[in-house]
């Protein structure tokens, strides 16, 4: 896991695994954010598109170019801070493979928390066809080596170390 002092303006990290959405991802996220737009759900609306075919909910497509990122940037108890300039230009179906790229675009100090740093990234999903499926601009507060623990309950003094 990655902490403070591990990110540099430049570097770039690929998700390890891609993840192929099924229908059941769509039709499951569509439902929970009660998203009712037929065009994710409904086969015979969505024939009548461009498309001729059932769109993924781009918010799913969101959390998931989200979620492909952290092990490799927020895995480490990081908190959001926000997201910008998120564009969606091309579709995803059921079907398609997805993996992310993520880009450090920012590193600095928080001011508020002395025990913490704010980092900028830019992510990018890209489908099996190397299209780029979803971007967008994020930053997250995140620990510095310095206040960092194992996440084990206790101390090492409750052992006696």
């Amino acid at each position: 896991m990655r902490l403070y002092e591990d990110f540099a303006v430049g570097d770039v990290y690929r998700s390890a695994i891609g993840r192929t959405v099924t229908e059941t991802d769509n039709l499951v996220f569509t439902m929970l954010s009660l998203n009712t737009n037929e065009l994710h759900f409904n086969e015979e609306a969505a024939k009548g598109t461009e498309w001729g075919r059932v769109l993924v909910n781009s918010t799913f497509t969101l959390a998931l170019v989200l979620g492909l990122s952290v092990a490799d940037t927020s895995q480490a108890g990081a908190v959001n801070l926000g997201w910008t300039e998120i564009r969606l230009p091309h579709p995803v179906f059921v079907g398609d493979t997805i993996w992310s790229e993520t880009e450090v675009t920012s590193v600095r100090e928080s001011q508020s928390r002395p025990t913490y740093g704010i980092v900028g990234v830019r992510t990018r999903g890209i489908n099996q066809r190397h299209e780029v499926v979803c971007e967008f601009a994020r930053s997250f507060l995140i620990r510095k080596a310095a206040a960092e623990t194992d996440g084990f309950p206790g101390t090492d003094e409750a052992w006696g170390v």
